[in-house]
């Protein structure tokens, strides 16, 4: 049912990239009003799944070099949630979780932070994905 309000509320799948493969599903989920956000975030409050938030910008030079990267880990780690936020669109969302620097990697466990990080570092990040996964 959460899929389906948030279809109705407009979230989402991130495109992977411009290529062909970008018409497939992705498993990185976009969201572009808060309110779909905090319907989302609702729904990890009371689970122990991971939800690993990519707060980036479309002008941000690092998170585009990144965001491959991304798309593979959510391929790749099929029991973790991932879902993208751009800071300009929604910057409440960024000031909540005090998002000072692009891209920053939020990762929630039962509705906390469990970990960040900060800056397009790879293998730090899936590191940590493994770790709390």
């Amino acid at each position: 049912m959460g899929s389906f309000l948030s279809n109705l509320l407009g979230a989402e799948p991130a495109a992977a990239d411009d290529s062909a493969e970008s018409s497939e599903k992705s498993r990185v989920t976009s969201f572009h009003s808060a309110a779909r956000w905090q319907l989302h975030l609702k729904e990890f409050k009371d689970t122990s799944k991971l939800l690993v938030i990519d707060f980036s910008a479309s002008w941000c030079g690092p998170c585009k070099f990144i965001e491959p990267a991304i798309h593979a880990m959510a391929e790749k780690f099929t029991d973790v949630d991932f879902a993208k936020i751009d800071v300009d669109e929604l910057s409440e969302v960024s000031q909540e979780f005090g998002v000072q620097a692009m891209p920053t990697f939020v990762l929630l466990k039962n509705g906390k932070e469990v970990d960040r990080v900060v800056g397009a570092k790879k293998d730090e990040l899936e590191k940590k994905v493994e770790k709390h996964r």
